[in-house]
């Protein structure tokens, strides 16, 4: 069924010679993720990436990390679930943004982008590069903000999919504008039977689960002077778990997610030339993981076998102000409050930070050619000192179709609560961790029961710790001929260094009598990231009324730590060979770099639109070649061909066909069954899928015309 649809809607592909009249995507579109002002995005002096929901529905995605590991640059990494890597930077240090407010619930520094649906997403904008200098912490990397749909007119759709593994997918939305007033809702629900890729061991690898997703917008245009934006989210999700033992006795129990937030935002214009706008913000994030024994249990055994918790708030009040002076400048000024707490099994009690910090940003357009952008923003955190984030950018216009950009600016992480107040024994393993202020209470429990052996860092070195800081600096170039015969519409490059010091690691700090470790965290490793990124898009006409756009971007990345190299190049690291177990020393092309980085990745999607019969279809390759997974050889480094996990490319197919308001798509993720259980559990294999949408509206939408 699944390859009957694919080539019904592959049917309406014919092609002939013929100009493009295609204008360029993106000269004229808006973004607000960069600068937190409107700025047409050809005009911006930074790396960005914008995805449209149209594009969204014409790759089939179901969830923010479908979409996000297609784009060039970013690879989806598994850690405690599945995030984000931008510029070589692991999760944590990149803030997912919803309608410019943050997202919180990280688990070790993750947080799980499969909980977050895209049925309503309006547009992804992708801001690659260090943002700290006005979104402050987590915004090392850069920044994703996911902007949700407006009440802009009365309409409705309702989607549903079903495909492989038993997943069903349910999607209903409705908006309604009436006069001053606007209302959207938005509801999705998403089960999955799980799947198993490893059927010889008990359990699955992805238990089943069920969730939903409930949202809402509320505008108020009381005048053309004050606006009122009022918007709110609820997920709910329930896995039912079933895992196996290392004795091979099974545990099994529900593991349940609650998040929400509400976000509040009064907009006023006093004048042409001022603009304030007035938020609040409030989310809430919880889990819970109940799991219990099955079957006998062993003397003096309790049937609870893990219970766990976590909540999380965070509430922040916001005041910007932006002043518009003769067009050629702009200033943007801000001030807020950041209360945020946690409270969970491994934490001693309800933990708490508090953050004030104030931005600015300058933006000066000296000519038509040339775009000059200065910003800083300093941070005052209740728990270390206060940091200021300065950054610098500027564009210029070579000829109206070439320009050049680069920026230069600091980033930091501050520490995470894990990292400070974690209170963790393992009572199986016999490990400890303790977070830096836990950690004179931790050493001292433990020599008092007599389960500490020796200190292994100096005392010294124990305490405070910073926060991790980045100096980044991005260059390259943007090329959009236009229109006329051309075929390309877009050529760009952009190459970064990122020179991070202070990096947070985990470290044994004690030895228990029992011979385990007691891990603490320390302000360690100095590292660098680098690379380039080019991307490109083509276009053609194709027969009469179709159009075929190829857009293909790679990515090459080198990160390393700077310890490491200066121990190479002083001949102080060797590596033991198993068999022989005679040592060598290590080279500076034996070092593979950080762990889970890729050195080459690459992507090629080929999107195909016939709005006059109504039919698109899509070919997408993503490419990721091989990264270190873990360190075998004992000398704690990539530098052995097994540290690896071998490249990869993974191909999806999609095909649609609309019928005045209903669109019937097919399509299969994972074209060739790529499949590594134990490296990329979160990758299923083979995904074949059929879905139906379809749109009530009270005028014709041309956005909806294809998907």
């Amino acid at each position: 069924m699944f390859v009957s649809a694919l080539l019904s809607g592959l049917s309406c592909f014919t092609t002939s010679p013929a100009t493009d009249t295609l204008r360029s995507r993106g000269l004229d579109e808006v973004v607000v993720t960069a600068t937190r002002t409107e700025r047409p995005m050809g005009a911006l002096p930074m790396p960005v990436t914008v995805i449209d929901g149209k594009q969204i529905r014409q790759m089939g995605s179901l969830r923010l990390n479908d979409v996000l590991g297609e784009q060039t640059g970013l690879a989806i990494v598994t850690n405690h679930g599945q995030g984000v890597q931008m510029q070589g930077f692991n999760p944590d240090y990149t803030l997912i943004l919803i309608d410019g407010e943050p997202l919180v619930g990280r688990t070790a520094g993750t947080l799980e982008l499969s909980r977050l649906a895209v049925g309503n997403i309006k547009r992804i904008e992708i801001v690659k590069g260090p943002s700290s200098s006005l979104y402050g912490s987590e915004a090392l990397a850069g920044v994703i903000n996911i902007i949700t749909e407006n009440p802009a007119q009365t309409r409705g759709t309702l989607a549903a999919r079903y495909g492989s593994n038993r997943t069903s997918d349910l999607t209903g939305d409705v908006s309604l504008k009436q006069g001053k007033v606007g209302l959207y809702v938005f509801g999705n629900r998403l089960a999955s039977g799980g799947y198993d890729l490893t059927p010889d061991v008990p359990g699955q690898t992805v238990s089943p689960f069920v969730n939903y997703t409930g949202s809402g917008r509320l505008t108020v245009d009381w005048s053309s002077r004050w606006k009122l934006n009022l918007s709110g989210r609820y997920f709910s999700e329930r896995q039912d778990n079933r895992l196996a033992l290392p004795d091979g006795r099974m545990v099994a129990g529900p593991g349940r997610i609650h998040d929400m937030n509400l976000n509040p935002t009064l907009t006023h214009r006093p004048s042409q030339a001022w603009k304030l706008t007035y938020r609040f913000y409030h989310t809430t994030y919880q889990t819970q993981t109940d799991l219990q024994h099955e079957g006998t249990l062993l003397p003096n055994e309790s049937r609870v076998y893990d219970a766990q918790f976590f909540r999380q708030t965070f509430n922040r009040p916001e005041l910007q102000a932006d002043h518009y002076i003769r067009q050629k400048h702009i200033l943007t000024l801000g001030a807020g409050y950041i209360a945020e707490s946690v409270e969970a099994t491994r934490y001693t009690q309800r933990q708490r930070f508090g953050t004030r910090y104030a931005f600015f940003q300058y933006e000066w357009l000296p000519s038509a050619r040339l775009n000059l952008i200065a910003g800083g923003r300093f941070d005052s955190h209740s728990q270390y000192a206060g940091q200021f984030s300065p950054k610098l950018s500027g564009r210029y216009e070579l000829t109206p179709a070439l320009a050049l950009r680069g920026s230069v600016g600091v980033g930091f992480k501050a520490p995470d609560f894990r990292q400070l107040y974690l209170n963790f024994d393992n009572a199986v393993a016999g490990y400890s961790v303790f977070g830096t202020e836990e950690l004179p209470a931790g050493l001292a429990r433990l020599r008092q029961s007599g389960q500490l052996a020796e200190i292994l860092i100096d005392p010294a070195q124990l305490g405070a710790i910073r926060p991790e800081s980045s100096r980044a600096y991005n260059i390259g170039f943007q090329f959009r001929p236009g229109g006329g015969t051309r075929t390309l519409s877009n050529l760009s490059l952009n190459a970064f260094r990122n020179d991070v010091r202070d990096l947070i690691e985990t470290q044994p700090v004690a030895r228990r009598t029992n011979g385990q470790a007691v891990f603490s965290y320390l302000n360690l490793s100095r590292v660098f990231t680098q690379g380039v990124e080019i991307d490109a898009q083509f276009r053609w006409q194709v027969a009469t009324d179709g159009q075929l756009t190829l857009s293909t971007g790679y990515q090459f990345l080198d990160a390393r730590d700077k310890a490491v190299l200066a121990q190479i190049d002083a001949g102080q690291l060797f590596s033991r060979d198993p068999q022989t177990l005679s040592s060598q020393r290590i080279r500076r092309g034996d070092y593979g770099g950080l762990f889970s980085r890729s050195r080459h990745m690459a992507n090629a999607r080929l999107f195909y639109e016939n709005a006059k019969q109504g039919c698109s279809a899509t070919l997408r390759g993503i490419y990721r070649s091989r990264y270190g997974f873990a360190d075998r050889n004992g000398n704690l480094i990539l530098d052995d061909a097994n540290e690896y996990v071998g490249g990869y490319i993974l191909w999806n197919l999609s095909a649609a066909k609309t019928i005045r308001s209903l669109t019937i798509q097919a399509g299969i993720d994972n074209l060739l069954n790529h499949t590594d259980a134990l490296f990329i559990p979160n990758l299923p294999g083979r995904i074949g899928y059929l879905s139906a949408r379809w749109v009530m509206s009270k005028r014709k939408d041309v956005s909806d015309k294809s998907i």
